[in-house]
């Protein structure tokens, strides 16, 4: 009995260029530059270059003569804006100052203090001596009374210790937020004073 014969399969494709992948978007430029620039007219700008309004195609020349891209600066405007740079360097010093920026942005580190109701003269002095250090070197201070088991019953001693805290911290900072009770524990917060 004869085999029947069977139709090769044909080769599946590689999967390097199956098409967009899922899950990963397509990056779109911030910016629109050269042919991606959709208005008629455009004012064009740049180091070295005259400011003038012409259409897109002579812009788009301008810049390939001096071997730079034509980007669209500020696509709102009446004419939108273009400014003839090198788009990859604009791009990258973009970014450096995005990273500056993100540097110089204050991080704002909090420091916990705890204290019982009856916390004694020499823990007290303790404690506010280390408060005195995060306030001098720029931190937020939480001073915390933790109030155990029936203690509760105190808690006019513990706002009275808090008090007491921020009084003799006064010249190193000042109460961002007053004594409040959240459950077993009453919290104030202090912030250093502006040198």
């Amino acid at each position: 009995m004869p085999v029947p014969f069977k139709k090769p399969m044909p080769p599946r494709p590689a999967n390097n260029n199956a098409g967009p992948r899922r899950g990963a978007p397509k990056r779109e430029d911030p910016h629109r530059i050269n042919g991606r620039i959709t208005a008629p007219m455009v004012r064009v700008v740049g180091e070295g270059i005259e400011p003038t309004i012409c259409s897109v195609k002579e812009a788009i020349q301008m810049a390939d003569e001096q071997g730079l891209d034509l980007v669209e600066i500020s696509p709102t405007a009446n004419p939108p804006v273009c400014k003839i740079l090198d788009y990859k360097k604009f791009l990258f010093e973009l970014k450096q100052k995005q990273k500056e920026m993100k540097a110089k942005a204050a991080k704002v580190v909090v420091k916990e203090i705890r204290l019982g109701p009856n916390v004694d003269e020499h823990d007290f002095n303790f404690k506010l001596k280390h408060a005195k250090e995060f306030l001098e070197d720029g931190c937020k201070v939480r001073v915390e009374v933790f109030f155990k088991g029936r203690m509760i019953v105190y808690k006019e001693r513990g706002e009275i210790k808090l008090l007491q805290f921020a009084q003799e911290l006064e010249e190193f900072g000042k109460v961002e937020s007053m004594p409040k009770l959240e459950g077993k524990r009453m919290i104030m917060i202090l912030v250093p004073k502006k040198k």
